[in-house]
């Protein structure tokens, strides 16, 4: 049996905050501070994490940004350490976009900040920003597609699909040790390095009374949603933004795999054709989790354009 990996470790270290958002969620905060004068003037840069993650895992990209302001990342109700007071059912969108709007509340209540939003929180970000144009300055989205068409067709075996999924409870699965989670995440993301993968493991999971490792995060998130995406009105909330906006993505993405003829390419184009001020950025060696594969990358992309 091989050593484990010795964890990274990181250059700015973060404080984390627990704040209750809307009477009975509480939000986990990871806060970077700014060690420059500049900051005083400069927006906070919020970092909305993807399904299955957590704020903690922008570290790596962190360590590689200028310190010149401060930096929020948090972690999506149901995810790591951010819960509601009672179970739920299902987790909505809706809730993610209020969620969103009383964090800014709370960072900047007077001016707009600047947010970064990848896969699942990209999407967010960008339906968000579309509503509430005031309260974004600049918008990064980072491999947040959004999801293929849906027909008013597929509403009855979606909702009976939910219905009979509420009949049982949903689970994630655990793991050995700290060292087989590790490989876990390596195995979504083989470019990111050994030693942040070993970090990135104590935050992402947690050992249990039973002594395995659980993933933080709800098990009810693996229920599929009753409710379908509506793309017409996705593109209604791209086309309303009007924030310059700037679309990463890395070049060996394998969407099309994910979703196959349900989400075509043009079909998402169109999306991207729809947003007033956009610039494109494609990092080379790099799938889906741009933030863990090329860090280095995703930081000087991020210190351009919000420069």
């Amino acid at each position: 049996m091989t050593n484990p990996t010795s964890p990274y470790t990181p250059t700015r270290q973060f404080t984390t905050e627990q704040l209750t958002l809307r009477g009975d969620t509480s939000y986990r905060l990871y806060r970077w501070a700014a060690t420059t004068e500049t900051a005083r003037s400069a927006p906070p840069l919020v970092l909305a994490h993807g399904w299955m993650d957590i704020g903690a895992s922008f570290q790596r990209c962190v360590d590689r940004l200028a310190p010149d302001r401060e930096i929020v990342a948090f972690d999506w109700r149901g995810f790591g350490a951010s819960r509601g007071a009672r179970p739920v059912d299902s987790y909505w969108f809706y809730d993610y976009y209020a969620d969103l709007d009383a964090l800014i509340d709370h960072l900047s209540p007077d001016a707009p900040i600047d947010l970064l939003g990848h896969s699942m929180g990209g999407n967010i970000a960008m339906t968000y920003a579309g509503a509430c144009p005031a309260r974004i300055r600049r918008l990064i989205n980072v491999e947040g597609f959004g999801l293929p068409p849906t027909t008013a067709s597929q509403a009855p075996a979606r909702l009976a699909r939910w219905l009979s999924q509420l009949k049982a409870p949903m689970s994630i699965r655990s793991f050995a040790n700290a060292q087989e989670v590790a490989t876990h995440l390596l195995k979504g993301s083989p470019r990111m390095e050994p030693e942040f993968a070993a970090w990135l493991a104590s935050q992402w999971a947690q050992p249990g009374e039973d002594g395995r490792w659980h993933v933080r995060a709800d098990p009810v998130h693996k229920r599929v949603n009753p409710i379908l995406y509506r793309s017409d009105e996705a593109l209604a909330a791209w086309g309303s933004i009007q924030a310059p906006v700037l679309w990463v993505e890395g070049d060996q993405t394998e969407v099309e795999r994910w979703r196959g003829d349900r989400y075509p390419r043009e079909d998402f184009e169109h999306r991207l054709n729809s947003v007033k001020s956009l610039e494109r950025q494609t990092v080379t060696n790099c799938g889906h989790m741009v933030h863990l594969d090329q860090p280095d990358a995703l930081a000087a992309a991020v210190e351009r354009f919000l420069s």
